[in-house]
Formats: C-alpha cells, sequence, structure tokens
C-alpha cells in the first residue's frame, strides 16, 4: 500500500510498500491489508502502526480522518509524533495531544461566557435606549 499522512503545514509521512496498518478509532482499533475495501474511518487519538519491509513504524496521531481507496491510504492527522518506544509514545499522547484537548476546551468555554456577556450587555443597552 502507499500511505500518506498529513498534518496542516507538512507530509508528515509518505510510504510504500506499507503491507499493513493498524489504527485507533472511538470505536476500537482496526487493522487495513491491501486487500481490504475502500473505507472511511474517524481516528481517535492514540498510537497508529504500520509495517514495512524494514519493520513496523510507531506513530503518535491525534484525532483525525483515514481514507483507503484501492491501494492508497491518507491519514489526516492535527499533530503527529515518530518514535519507536511504544511507551513513550503513550505518555507522549498523554502530555501533549490531552493536555491540548483540555486547554481549547477551556478556551472554548471562556468564549460562550464572553458572547453571552456581550449579548445580555448588548440587551440592556437595548433597553434603556428605548
Amino acid at each position: 500500500m502507499h500511505l500518506k499522512i498529513l498534518v496542516p503545514t507538512d507530509v508528515f509521512a509518505d510510504e510504500t510498500g506499507v503491507s499493513a496498518i493498524v489504527a485507533e478509532t472511538g470505536e476500537g482499533s482496526f487493522g487495513l491489508l491491501e486487500h481490504r475495501l475502500d473505507c472511511v474511518a474517524a481516528l481517535a487519538p492514540g498510537i497508529l502502526t504500520y509495517t514495512t519491509e524494514r519493520g513496523p513504524v510507531y506513530l503518535a496521531v491525534d484525532e483525525g480522518m483515514l481514507v483507503k481507496t484501492g491501494a492508497d491510504v491518507l491519514v489526516s492527522v492535527r499533530r503527529a509524533i515518530g518514535g519507536t518506544d511504544l511507551g513513550q509514545l503513550h505518555d507522549e499522547i498523554k502530555r501533549r495531544f490531552l493536555t491540548l484537548d483540555r486547554e481549547e476546551r477551556t478556551v472554548r468555554e471562556m468564549v460562550a461566557k464572553m458572547e453571552s456577556g456581550f449579548v445580555e450587555r448588548l440587551a440592556e443597552f437595548q433597553q434603556h435606549g428605548q
């Protein structure tokens, strides 16, 4: 298979001769072999593993999408980190990706509070102006 992994600013990996891919979704892990039917999957943060003639390659990936069309597999994720030690990759996922998700949630909550406060003040202003 031909595997291409994209992050927002770059092509993270472009591999040919990939014999197997294992990825994680919200429903659990699943594997791809070359003759599997075409598919699309929403990826969850986790470990993506692919096997080449050099052996297995492990990547920590953030949420994203996987699209298999024929022998081509395209993975698009927000962030990816390569490594050889699964324990270190697992720790890196927790440290970087899950912490960022919490921070993003906090920022979204703060923006929502600011927006609701703005709408309340605008309503008060309109009431006093009439």
